[in-house]
């Protein structure tokens, strides 16, 4: 089992990334995602596979632009590139709360056991670890804090309406 956890639970990761996309029927069977820009160049094709589907976007895609597709779409993927671009926290909670994806939301790149909380509270709900950390660590770390103050997309009232 690798560094991948979904659900809060270390899982084998099921998903194929792919880049390079020029022939849909040369794509690897099973479950893929590919980047935002092919997927827009390439979606009618890639709908009609049997298998799920996924996109990774840059920081810089919007959200918005997914959503005619969420019906299609089983997997996000967004980027952390390094510690301090915090960007992918708002395109998570962008997807959840504003856009209603109810699909899986994955943090990829620079991800930090002592993230995964606030990560969870955006809407993410799968993370892809770095082989240095150790998954222990980071499934303690979604327990860390007991109370919230805020509401956010695991938690719709903040403390003072619950």
């Amino acid at each position: 089992m690798g560094n991948f956890i979904k659900d809060r639970k270390p899982q084998d990761d099921p998903w194929t990334p792919y880049t390079g996309l020029e022939d849909v029927d040369n794509l690897p069977t099973g479950d893929v995602y590919v980047p935002f820009e092919e997927w827009q160049s390439q979606k009618e094709a890639l709908k009609l596979r049997n298998n799920r589907l996924g996109v990774i976007l840059e920081n810089t895609d919007d959200v918005a632009e997914l959503v005619p597709d969420f019906d299609r779409l089983d997997l996000v993927v967004l980027q952390f590139p390094k510690m301090a671009d915090g960007r992918a926290f708002t395109q998570a909670k962008l997807l959840r709360e504003r856009y209603g994806y109810t699909g899986e939301i994955r943090a990829v790149g620079d991800v930090l056991h002592d993230q995964v909380f606030y990560m969870q509270r955006c809407g993410f709900n799968a993370f892809e670890m770095r082989p240095d950390q150790d998954i222990p660590t980071v499934l303690h770390a979604f327990d860390e804090m007991t109370v919230t103050y805020q509401p956010s997309a695991d938690e719709e009232l903040p403390i003072w309406r619950r």
